[in-house]
């Protein structure tokens, strides 16, 4: 017998306290060793109208809803005795008839007209604006075979602009999806028919159905429900994994939309297809990286040898291991002994009026990224994203700052990171055999010149060998700089995903007020956000501004003190603030409404049963149920510091840009539920948030 999961059971069963959870697994465990055991109590559902539902017994009130055949059995749902059987009777499990994927349907309530009598006949006629039907003239084959039931054809034909997020509760995944995408003006792609294979090897019910052969395996698969398991590709983001690249290739989406999903799907794709390939999957941070290790172990659970050929670490810690493998030992400088050269080589310089804020950045987005060496190429140089115009005379004072910089490395035999990557970039390109066949890049949005010219010597002339995953409304750490001039054209090769699945329909529309709906590159490659699409809906969002920060700690702590009550556990909100001279507020908050909470530091660990509190740099990866984005006061974002640092309307539009990008990354890390809090005088960022478009 079969023994499958649906993702309304995992789904349902997150909605339970820990120690419910904990009966139901065992309960799950019980079913999978001996379905027939005399302990299991099976009771027949006599209002189902799927005659193969069942109910469990787990405690005195907890129910857990099976679907039970002669050839399997699956289960569907977990809940409170009332809920778990209205769940059921709603409900029924169907081979959809031009499909094939195993789809759980909504049964149709009956609906009966109620026809207004007409006592009094006025002469006033108020006009009704009737809206169109969106589907109307489509045809029943062409709606069918985007997996919407028979059922809810006549109900699909009336669906309007108004109806149509309502509607898309009630169907299955990929019919909601495509309605979706044509009401925006897609055209939705439909998978090739798949002859020989059961109901639920149809890849859009592996969506919301496993198979699960052994205890280990369900022990996995109920640790991390469908929401962190990310194993079930959408046929859209199939069809960028499995697909052939001529050359470098970009799948780019907003937040949401499952790019990540994609990047680790890729890997494992090319590691399975090229049995003898080493493929490397990064990232710009640790901290990342770490996380998509632990996807990867999640997906590659059962199949280690595939696993053992993909290596994922970031891309500064395969620099540094490749160029001690292939050069020999190197010592890195630290940050701060960068910081204090460049300030002691001012000093000697002659009166130059800059910054020490204008002088690093200087360094660190012109010299040391492009690994300028001499006088000539700094002051031919196009400063692309350092947009304070230099006459040469200033360019040459500033060049005799930097050359002594150099020269106190070179003396110390100091490298840095930029260097680093650059100097291993020549010593790939002169290799006769590359180091890794494939690399795939997550969060590519936030890789400088140094990474990307890395990574054009490890594959840029070879096909399927660079893949990037990202998005351009989410770059916070980098300035804009051409791809192309480093040899790395994704023109051609760069396609958007448009399906969000993490982020309700009501907190994406309202993040992406932050940003213009089409974002483009320096290559002038464009990412189209206008038609993305969320697949559920949710509450709006709510902005607060409080008259102090007490008055905001006080509101904040009341609002997830509400969540509480409503079923939210701590581990599934966060409260992320702009700098660390906000975190005080958000401890503050967390106290308030009594919940344990955890600060996260570089290391980016999560704590275990607790609240989530971090800065907006450190959200990027992180998903949560409920998130507060807290303290958003006027000259703290965008900062006023950074404002101040700049002496250039372009560099100011950056700086703009950048803390925008930074405030969306934060108000899109939450799924169900978003407050966004500050003081008066509060951010005029708020101001875009409430704008409607």
């Amino acid at each position: 017998m079969n023994f499958l999961i649906a993702d309304t059971f995992t789904s349902s069963l997150a909605r339970l306290t820990r120690d419910e959870q904990k009966s139901v697994k065992t309960t799950a465990f019980d079913l999978q060793v001996n379905p027939a055991s005399p302990g299991m109590s099976f009771h027949k559902l006599d209002r189902a109208k799927d005659k193969n539902f069942w109910s469990v017994r787990v405690s005195r009130d907890i129910r857990l809803i099976v679907h039970k055949t002669a050839d399997s059995l699956l289960l569907c749902y977990v809940d409170h005795h009332d809920k778990a059987y209205a769940w059921a009777e709603r409900r029924k499990l169907e081979t959809h008839p031009q499909t094939g994927a195993a789809q759980f349907v909504e049964v149709r309530e009956s609906i009966q007209e109620i026809v207004v009598p007409k006592y009094v006949e006025t002469e006033t006629r108020v006009p009704v604006r009737t809206l169109p039907a969106l589907f109307a003239n489509r045809p029943d084959s062409e709606l069918l075979s985007y997996g919407i039931p028979l059922e809810w054809l006549d109900e699909v034909r009336l669906a309007t602009d108004e109806t149509l997020l309502s509607l898309t509760m009630h169907l299955p995944a990929e019919a909601a999806e495509a309605l979706l995408e044509l009401a925006t003006g897609g055209k939705p792609r439909i998978p090739e028919p798949v002859a020989g294979i059961s109901p639920f090897e149809h890849p859009d019910a592996q969506r919301r159905f496993r198979l699960v052969t052994n205890v280990e395996e369900l022990a996995l698969a109920l640790d991390f429900p469908w929401d962190k398991w990310t194993v079930f590709l959408h046929p859209e983001q199939r069809q960028f994994v499995e697909k052939d690249f001529h050359g470098p290739a970009r799948v780019s989406g907003s937040a949401g939309t499952g790019k990540t999903i994609v990047a680790l799907h890729r890997a494992v794709f090319l590691a399975r297809k090229n049995p003898a390939a080493q493929v490397l999957l990064t990232t710009f941070s640790n901290t990342l990286a770490r996380a998509l290790r632990t996807l990867c172990q999640r997906l590659l659970s059962q199949e280690p040898a595939i696993a053992q050929r993909i290596e994922i670490s970031s891309l500064g810690e395969v620099a540094r291991s490749l160029y001690e493998e292939l050069v020999g030992p190197v010592a890195l400088v630290d940050r701060q002994v960068i910081e204090k050269l460049i300030g002691d080589a001012s000093q000697r310089a002659p009166d130059h009026k800059f910054t020490q804020q204008f002088l690093v950045a200087e360094w660190d987005q012109v010299i040391d990224a492009w690994q300028l060496d001499n006088w000539e190429a700094y002051r031919d140089v196009a400063r692309l994203g350092r947009k304070t115009r230099l006459t040469e005379a200033r360019r040459q004072v500033l060049w005799s700052i930097f050359a002594d910089v150099q020269a106190k490395l070179d003396e110390m035999q100091q490298f840095t990171e930029a260097r680093l990557f650059t100097t291993l970039a020549d010593e790939l390109t002169r290799a006769k055999k590359p180091c890794y066949n494939f690399a795939v890049v997550d969060e590519a949005q936030d890789i400088g010149i140094p990474q990307l010219r890395f990574l054009a010597a490890l594959g840029a002339s070879r096909p399927d060998a660079l893949f990037f995953s990202g998005d351009l409304g989410q770059r916070i750490f980098q300035q804009p700089f051409s791809w192309k001039s480093l040899g790395v054209d994704v023109r051609g090769r760069s396609r958007t995903l448009r399906i969000n699945y993490r982020t309700s329909h009501q907190i994406r529309q309202q993040a992406d007020r932050l940003l213009g709906p089409v974002v483009s590159d320096v290559d002038g490659n464009s990412e189209d956000r206008s038609d993305t699409i969320s697949v559920f809906n949710g509450p709006p969002p709510t902005i607060q501004v409080a008259k102090s920060e007490a008055e905001e700690i006080a509101a904040v702590g009341r609002w997830l003190s509400g969540q509480v009550q409503a079923g939210i556990q701590p581990e599934e909100m966060a409260i992320f603030v702009r700098s660390h001279g906000q975190l005080s507020r958000a401890e503050a908050a967390a106290r308030q409404a009594g919940l344990p909470f955890n600060v996260l530091d570089q290391s980016g660990e999560i704590g275990g049963e607790t609240l989530t509190i971090s800065t907006m740099h450190l959200a990027k990866g992180l998903e949560f149920r409920v998130v507060v984005v807290m303290a958003c006061d006027d000259e703290v974002i965008p900062l006023q510091e950074r404002i101040e640092s700049v002496t250039d309307d372009g560099d100011l539009e950056e700086v703009y840009d950048t803390e925008r990008h930074l405030l969306y990354v934060a108000c899109t890390r939450a799924r169900d539920a978003l407050l966004i809090s500050s003081t008066e005088p509060a951010s005029e960022f708020l101001d875009d948030l409430r704008a409607e478009t």
